[in-house]
């Protein structure tokens, strides 16, 4: 099983990303997928989540109104949409699954390798 989360870049504060996590060996439609972020010096902290049966969503109070996750179950993806980007937000995003459908994703089994984010002032 493997996550795999693509999408990271630089950009300029205020700018826009759209992360993308996709999955081999996992379909991941079935599960509540969580975005981390990790910057350094700083402990990993919990983005976003959305369940599958209901879409339910979570963000963390210091991303509301400005990220929003969704997935694509065609194509078996789920998105972070990154908007109002600001150097705060500079970090490694990666995606996650416990295997449960409830958010949160307090502990997960699965991660991918996560994609650099980041934000210039």
């Amino acid at each position: 099983v493997q996550l795999q989360a693509s999408g990271g870049g630089l950009v300029q504060a205020g700018g826009s990303l759209r992360l993308s996590c996709s999955a081999s060996g996992l379909t991941l439609d079935y599960y509540a997928i969580a975005w981390f972020r990790q910057a350094p010096g700083k402990e990993r902290e919990g983005v976003s989540c959305i369940s599958p049966s209901d879409g339910k969503t979570r963000y963390a109070d210091s991303v509301k109104g400005r990220f929003t996750i969704s997935r694509d179950n065609a194509k078996d993806t789920v998105y972070l949409q990154m908007n109002d980007l600001k150097p705060e937000d500079t970090a490694v995003y990666f995606c996650a699954t416990g295997l449960e459908v409830l958010c949160p994703v307090a502990a997960y089994d699965y991660r991918g390798q996560g994609t650099q984010v980041t934000v210039s002032s």
